[in-house]
C-alpha cells in the first residue's frame, strides 16, 4: 500500500495538539501507525534520504502487527537523515528481508550442489524461490523460501512451515567477491548433519524463532503457544531498525512534531540507556595510552544494549527497555568450556560481548561507540587506525614493541591483540578481549595465540621464546585466570585457591568473577562456601546468580537464610535465580512477611520457563520446576512434551525414566530408554541410565553389556567408567574391573567417585603404598572431611609390609 499524505490534517494541528491520543485514536479506530506515521512525515519532506541505498520493500516498514507505540524506521529519516542513510547500508538494516529478487543475493538459476553428504538444487519459478533439498525425513522436497537472511559474508534462507516454525536452511551464499572465494552456495557445517540431528537444518537448533528472530527483526514477539506446539511470532519490523536500540518511537514522534516541544529529558522516549560520563582518552606522551582511572560504569549502559544481541545468552523476558542492564531480561552464559579458551578467548560462536567484557578497555570505560559508527556498525577508522584514537602509533608500531620490521606485512594492533576466529566456513570474527599475546600458555595449556595464528609454520614454544627476548620473562596481561580454569576443567583440587581468589578480587572482570564462582561449586570447602556466599553479593549480576545456584543441595534453612534477600533484587535474572533455589520449600514454610516476594519471583521463574517452552531443554526445565514442587504428574507432561518436540532427548528421557522409577514403573522406564536410542546421536546416557533399569531388574548380564557400550561411547566420562568397574566387580570380575578404574583414572585423576573406589581395593588388599597417594589426592579434594583427613593420618603411620 502506498504512503498515505495526512498533510492537510497535519496543518490544522490536530496531530500536534493530541499528541499520543491522537495516535492512540487512530490505532483504535483500525489505522494501523505506519500509515498515519508515514504520511506524517511525508508532510515535512520525510521517508528515506534520496541518496541512501536502496532497500528492500518491507525493510524499514512497519508491520501490521507491531506492538503499539512502533512507528518503524522509515518514521525516523524525515528528521535523523544522516543516521537512516547510514543505517540503509548496515547489515542491521538487511539482517533480514522478504524473499524478492532486490533481497536475494544466491543463485536460484537451477544450479545444484554437494557437500558434506547433503545435496541441494536452488531454482525460481516466477516470482518464487525454491530449494530442492533433504527434508526432515531424509527425502528429498521442494521448499519455498520465504525470507533472505543476513548479508555479508553470507546470506541465508528460512522456509516457513505451516506451524508457524521459520526454520534456517543449511546452504548459504557465500556473498564475498569472486576473488576471494565467494559468489558460490556453501553447507554451513563442515561435516554431515542427518535428520533427526537438532542441528539439522529442520531440527530445533534451527528454528528461527527462537534461535535467530530476536536479534534480527525489531520488538518481537516470539509468540509460541505450548498447547499447540505453533507459532504466530510477530514483529514491528522485519530487520533490526532504530527501535531495536531506541525502543518505541511514537512518544517521540509526538514530542518532535508537538509545537512547542514540551521539555522532556528523553525527548518522549519512554526508556533510554544510561550514559558514560566524560572520559578523556587521549594518550599520554610517556606510555603511548591513555592514563584514565576507571569510570564508574552506569547499569543499563551503551554497552548493556548492545550485548542484548551481541552476546551469548539465553532469554528470560521479552519486556525489554533500554537503559536496563542484560541480566534483567537475559542470561549471559559463564566463559564455560566449549565456549571459550580456559583463558577466555572466544572458541565457539559467543558474539563479542563477554570478549570484550574481558577486557582492560571496557574496564577504562570504553564503549562499542568509541570504536564503531553506532548506525553503520563500521570502524571509525579503518584497520589499526581505529585504535590511535587512544593509542600512539609511534610508540606501538615500532620494532620494540612489535617484534617485527616496519613494512609491508608487519603485524599490526588488531592481528596482535584481536585474533580472528572463522564461522559457519566464512564468517571471520575477532575477539574483542584485547589480550597481550600469550604463546607460553598455548605451551602450557594448549590455547591459541595470536602469533602462531600468522606463523602456521613456528611452533607455540617458537613463539613464547620469541616474546620473552622482546619483553622479558615476565608476562603481562589483564586476563589473569587461564591457570584458574584450565584446572577447575580438569577438576584438579588445585585450582580451589586460584577460583576463589578470583572470585573474591573486584579488580577481575565480574564475567570472570561469576565464572569462577560457577566453578568453585564443584570443589567444595568451608573456605569456598565463604568465598560463595559473598559472591550473593557481588555488584555483577551474573556473580550473583551463579552463587545461588551454588547453594542448590544446601539445608533448605540455610538456603532460605542466604538466597531470600535476593527474592527483591533489583535484576530479574537474579530474582528467578532465587526463586530456582527455594523453588522446593512449601509456601506455608515461608515466613508470612515474606510470601508476596517469594510468590512473584516463583511466578516470574515459572513464567520464563514457559517462555522457553518452545525447546525440549526449556520442557525439561519446566518438569525439573514442577518436581521441586512435588507435581509428577506435571513433570511427566513435559517431558513426554520435550520429546515429542525431539524424539532423540537423551537427557530427557533419561530423566523420564527416573520419574518413573520414582513411581514405581520399571517397565516404562526401560521402555522410554530403548524407544529413545535409534533416534539419539549421543546415545551414551541412554545405554548408562538402560544399566541402571537393568540392575533394578536384577538383569545383570544385560546391565554391564549396557554400561561397556555407554562407557565405550564416552570414555572420557568418569561416571560412567565407575559404574562400570563397580558392575564387573560385583559379578565377580576384578581384572576387569580394575583395568576399567586404571584407565579411567589416567583420564580423570581427580575424580572423586574414582579415587574412593582405588582407595577401597587398596585398603581391601593391604596395599599401604598404593593407597597414601590415593588417600592424599581424596583429601585434597574433600579437605573438610574429618574421616578422610583421619585416614591419611593414620596411612603416614603405618610402615610398610614386610
Amino acid at each position: 500500500m502506498p504512503p498515505v499524505s495526512f498533510a492537510p490534517w497535519l496543518a490544522a494541528k490536530a496531530f500536534a495538539v493530541r499528541n499520543l491520543r491522537a495516535l492512540a485514536g487512530a490505532l483504535a479506530a483500525g489505522l494501523t501507525a505506519s500509515v498515519l506515521l508515514v504520511g506524517a512525515f511525508s508532510a515535512r519532506g520525510g521517508g528515506m534520504p534520496a541518496d541512501a541505498p536502496a532497500l528492500p520493500a518491507d525493510v524499514g516498514r512497519l508491520a501490521a502487527f507491531a506492538p503499539q507505540g512502533h512507528v518503524g524506521s522509515q518514521a525516523c529519516a524525515g528528521c535523523h537523515a544522516a543516521e537512516a542513510k547510514d543505517w540503509a547500508a548496515s547489515h542491521h538494516a538487511l539482517a533480514m528481508a522478504a524473499a524478492a529478487p532486490q533481497s536475494v543475493l544466491g543463485d536460484f538459476s537451477g544450479v545444484s550442489v554437494r557437500d558434506f553428504g547433503a545435496t541441494a538444487r536452488f531454482f525460481r519459478d516466477g516470482a518464487r524461490f525454491l530449494v530442492e533439498a533433504q527434508g526432515r525425513d531424509g527425502k528429498p522436497e521442494t521448499f519455498e523460501v520465504s525470507d533472505a537472511f543476513g548479508i555479508t559474508p553470507l546470506q541465508q534462507y528460512l522456509v516457513t512451515f505451516p506451524d508457524g516454525r521459520r526454520q534456517v536452511l543449511p546452504w548459504a551464499w557465500d556473498s564475498r567477491p569472486k576473488a576471494d572465494g565467494g559468489q558460490r552456495w556453501i553447507h554451513v557445517y563442515p561435516y554431515e548433519v542427518k535428520p533427526g540431528d537438532p542441528e539439522h537444518w529442520t531440527g530445533a537448533l534451527q528454528t528461527w524463532n527462537h534461535m535467530c528472530a530476536e536479534c534480527h527483526s525489531t520488538a518481537l514477539k516470539k509468540g509460541y503457544d505450548p498447547s499447540s506446539n505453533t507459532y504466530k511470532t510477530t514483529f514491528s519490523e522485519v530487520s533490526v531498525g532504530c527501535e531495536s536500540c531506541h525502543g518505541p518511537g511514537a512518544g517521540h514522534v509526538a514530542w518532535a512534531t508537538a509545537t512547542p516541544r514540551p521539555d522532556q529529558p528523553l525527548k518522549g522516549f519512554e526508556a533510554a540507556f544510561a550514559r558514560r560520563p566524560p572520559v578523556d582518552f587521549t594518550p599520554d606522551p610517556a606510555t603511548g595510552s591513555p592514563s584514565v582511572a576507571s569510570p564508574a560504569r552506569p547499569a543499563g549502559d551503551e554497552v548493556e544494549l548492545c550485548a542484548r544481541c551481541h552476546a551469548r545468552r539465553g532469554l528470560l523476558s521479552e519486556d525489554w527497555k533500554p537503559g536496563h542492564p542484560l541480566a534483567d531480561t537475559h542470561l549471559a552464559a559463564f566463559l564455560s568450556e566449549g565456549l571459550f579458551e580456559a583463558d577466555g578467548q572466544m572458541r565457539d560462536e559467543v558474539f563479542n560481548d563477554h570478549a570484550f567484557k574481558q577486557s582492560k578497555m571496557f574496564e577504562k570505560g570504553v564503549v562499542c561507540t568509541d570504536c564503531h559508527n553506532p548506525h553503520s556498525g563500521r570502524l571509525k577508522a579503518e584497520g589499526a587506525a581505529v585504535c590511535a584514537q587512544c593509542h600512539a602509533p609511534e610508540k606501538f608500531a615500532a620494532k620494540a614493541h612489535t617484534g617485527h620490521p616496519d613494512g609491508p606485512g608487519a603485524p599490526d594492533c588488531i592481528s596482535c591483540h584481536m585474533p580472528a576466529r572463522t564461522y559457519m566456513r566464512v564468517d571471520v570474527r575477532h575477539d574483542h578481549s584485547f589480550r597481550v599475546p600469550r604463546p607460553d600458555l598455548s605451551v602450557k595449556l594448549g590455547t591459541p595465540n595470536a602469533c602462531t595464528d600468522c606463523h602456521k609454520d613456528k611452533s607455540a614454544e617458537w613463539a613464547a621464546d620469541a616474546v620473552e627476548a622482546w619483553h622479558g620473562p615476565v608476562r603481562k596481561g589483564f586476563q589473569t585466570y587461564a591457570d584458574a580454569f584450565a584446572g577447575a576443567r580438569r577438576g584438579d583440587p588445585s585450582a580451589r585457591e586460584k577460583l576463589m581468589a578470583l572470585a573474591a578480587t573486584p579488580g577481575v572482570p565480574g564475567v570472570a568473577r561469576a565464572t569462577a564462582l560457577d566453578a568453585l561449586a564443584r570443589f567444595p570447602s568451608r573456605a569456598g562456601q565463604q568465598v560463595i556466599e559473598k559472591g550473593l553479593a557481588d555488584p555483577e549480576p551474573l556473580a550473583r546468580v551463579a552463587a545461588l545456584r551454588a547453594l542448590v543441595g544446601q539445608p533448605a534453612e540455610r538456603r532460605w537464610a542466604l538466597a531470600a534477600p535476593r527474592l527483591s533484587d533489583p535484576v530479574l535474572a537474579v530474582r528467578l535465580a532465587a526463586a530456582r533455589a527455594l523453588a522446593d520449600i512449601p509456601p506455608a514454610r515461608v515466613p508470612e512477611a515474606d510470601r508476596a516476594r517469594f510468590s512473584a519471583a516463583l511466578s516470574a521463574y515459572e513464567a520464563s520457563l514457559w517462555l522457553n517452552s518452545d525447546r525440549p531443554e526449556g520442557r525439561g526445565n519446566l518438569a525439573t520446576y514442577f518436581l521441586l514442587k512435588g507435581d509428577t504428574a506435571a513433570a511427566e507432561r513435559e517431558l513426554r512434551a520435550g520429546l515429542a518436540l525431539d524424539p532423540g532427548a537423551e537427557a530427557l528421557a533419561v530423566n523420564l525414566s527416573d520419574l518413573y522409577r520414582r513411581t514405581g514403573r520399571e517397565a516404562d522406564a526401560e521402555r522410554i530408554l530403548r524407544e529413545t536410542l535409534p533416534r539419539s546421536v549421543a546415545p551414551a546416557m541412554l545405554h548408562h541410565a538402560l544399566g541402571l533399569s537393568l540392575v533394578r531388574q536384577k538383569r545383570t548380564e544385560e546391565a554391564v553389556k549396557a554400561f561397556q557400550t555407554a562407557a565405550a561411547l564416552a570414555p572420557d566420562d568418569p561416571g560412567f567408567a565407575y559404574v562400570l568397574a563397580v558392575a564387573l566387580r560385583s559379578t565377580g570380575d576384578a581384572a576387569g574391573s580394575r583395568a576399567v578404574l586404571a584407565a579411567a583414572l589416567a583420564r580423570a585423576p581427580h575424580d572423586g567417585n574414582l579415587l574412593a573406589l582405588a582407595l577401597n581395593d587398596a585398603l581391601s588388599a593391604g596395599d599401604v603404598a598404593a593407597a597414601r597417594p590415593l588417600a592424599a589426592r581424596l583429601a585434597r579434594l574433600l579437605p573438610d572431611d574429618p574421616q578422610i583427613a583421619a585416614l591419611v593420618t593414620r596411612l603416614r603411620g603405618t610402615p610398610p609390609p614386610p
